[in-house]
């Protein structure tokens, strides 16, 4: 698919506008207005993916705002997690690599989504 300008962007939203005022849910599938509300949506999100995508957080971000919404310091994740104070601070510092005991206790005690664990 090419890339969707600006200008294509905004007319394809104007239409949206439109035809929501005139789809709901007991519209057929095949209704010319619904092809035509599902095509300009492909539009939009195409533009939205290109344009305002927004990458997997890093770990650090992600266990960094663990701690923040559970109010614990290094020494609480640390007893969470069965590692030293020195080590959390080696993993959030980038000088040392978790190890597969910490990533399932990330996983299973922190809530932390496998694929930002394993994202490298």
């Amino acid at each position: 698919m090419k890339k969707i300008s600006e200008a294509e962007y905004k007319q394809a939203s104007a239409k949206i506008e439109k035809l929501l005022r005139v789809v709901n849910n007991d519209t057929p599938q095949d209704d010319p207005n619904l092809k035509e509300l599902i095509a300009y949506s492909d539009v939009v999100e195409k533009y939205e993916i290109d344009n305002y995508s927004i990458g997997t957080p890093s770990l650090k971000d992600v266990i960094e705002l663990r701690m923040f919404e559970r109010r614990l310091k290094q020494k609480d994740l640390a007893e969470i997690l069965g590692t030293s104070t020195s080590r959390i601070s080696e993993y959030l510092n980038g000088k040392r690599d978790i190890t597969i005991e910490i990533a399932r206790a990330l996983h299973n005690k922190l809530n932390i989504d496998s694929d930002i664990i394993l994202q490298g």
